[in-house]
């Protein structure tokens, strides 16, 4: 009777997928964050990983965790092979679903920017299937299942070089004569873009010293609806603002514009062959940029 030797147990894909991310990020809770767990969900993931090889890839420490020299020699081994291993997730799911295109933009350009597109698209290429995801942070292109990437900023092919400058709604912008009137009135920030007020002051009103009053909301789309309601005056990006300038929900009450530094830009892993899905997808953005 033939006796199978057992097996040696291989080590869990989860627990190497935290052990790789802990290691290229820096610590549990930024991997946590990334992989959508708790950061003691990571430290037992890593601590099954060193129990099973009887050796520490991490130092516990007052101040967190870092590499030990095993970790750190193996890290880049690990990033290299779960980069692979999502590239080869992406292409089976292209060539599973060529017609369907995802795309990851941030929350405020999908709703004022990329929605108006939508229309377009789906009237020239009815039998593509275009998904959006809204997200604060682009994602790893090599490890998440998105075609395209819309933000601001990053190193993609640049859609639209924005331009800041205020807008209300015209029962305000009556009353507004100089950008000192400013001053008296309250000004909503958004909390993603706080600078923006600084950047258009800083052009139009050197020296000022002009400090924005008034409440700071954490999504832009309401930041947009409040000021359409008559709260106060938005730093409006002309990018998403510009259909309700159109239409006169909002009006800009002084002509200086201020260029952003960070233009709106797209960028993706796939092969954009001419007349592949997503590269009229792409298209279709650029020329109604």
């Amino acid at each position: 009777m033939a006796v199978s030797p057992p097996r040696p147990k291989s080590l869990p894909m989860n627990a190497l997928r935290a052990f790789e991310a802990a290691a290229r990020l820096g610590g549990f809770a930024a991997a946590a964050e990334e992989l959508g767990v708790s950061p003691g969900a990571v430290s037992a993931h890593v601590k099954t990983i060193e129990d099973a090889l009887g050796a520490k890839l991490f130092e516990r420490t007052p101040r967190g965790v870092r590499l030990t020299a095993l970790g750190a020699r193996m890290q880049p081994e690990f990033s290299r092979a779960f980069d692979a291993l999502g590239m080869a997730v992406q292409k089976l799911r292209a060539e599973a679903a060529p017609r369907r295109v995802h795309i990851a933009a941030l929350p405020a350009v999908a709703q004022f920017w990329l929605s108006h597109r939508l229309p377009g698209l789906r009237a020239a290429s009815p039998e593509i299937s275009v998904s959006i995801t809204a997200m604060e942070t682009p994602p790893n292109l090599k490890r998440a299942p998105f075609d395209l990437c819309l933000f601001y900023g990053g190193q993609g092919e640049v859609l639209v070089r924005d331009h800041v400058f205020p807008v209300c709604a015209p029962q305000i912008a009556a009353r507004l004569r100089s950008p000192d009137d400013l001053s008296r009135e309250t000004c909503l920030t958004d909390s993603t873009w706080t600078y923006d007020w600084a950047l258009w002051a800083g052009a139009v009103m050197p020296g000022a010293g002009f400090c924005p009053r008034g409440p700071v909301h954490s999504l832009y789309s309401l930041a947009v609806e409040e000021t359409v309601n008559g709260a106060g005056v938005l730093m409006g990006r002309e990018a998403l603002v510009a259909p309700l300038l159109q239409s006169g929900a909002l009006v800009a009450p002084f002509s200086k514009k201020v260029p952003l530094p960070q233009p709106l830009t797209l960028w993706s892993l796939r092969s954009l062959r001419p007349g592949t899905p997503v590269a009229r997808v792409v298209e279709c953005l650029r020329t109604g940029a």
